[in-house]
């Protein structure tokens, strides 16, 4: 699997207002998501370092109780089982990347 063309890969609305297609390399999960303004992803943790890199909008990020906005050229890492959450201030897109895998993910 060298090479993924994300414009055939399924989109599934994986929360409110979050379209997301996923694929895995052999150690990463990678989500590429369109998000709306106002949607939001609950604070939650995992045990997976999570890259969040906004193509277009902004994000509010927040992990471990400290928020700040994602955008084009301001990437958000969140730390394995760092408590994080996530509101869409702007229609927007961004690829999420997670190591290791997430084989939960569709």
């Amino acid at each position: 699997m060298p090479f993924v063309d994300t414009n055939d890969l399924k989109v599934i609305e994986r929360l409110p207002g979050w379209y997301g297609r996923y694929f895995h390399s052999p150690n990463m999960t990678f989500a590429h998501y369109d998000f709306k303004r106002g949607s939001s992803i609950h604070e939650h943790f995992h045990p997976q370092e999570e890259v969040y890199e906004v193509i277009d909008g902004e994000l509010e990020v927040t992990i471990d109780g400290v928020a700040k906005i994602a955008r084009a050229g301001l990437v958000a890492i969140v730390p394995a089982n760092a408590r994080h959450s996530v509101k869409a201030l702007t229609d927007g897109r961004a690829i999420i990347i997670d190591y290791p895998a997430r084989h939960d993910f569709a």
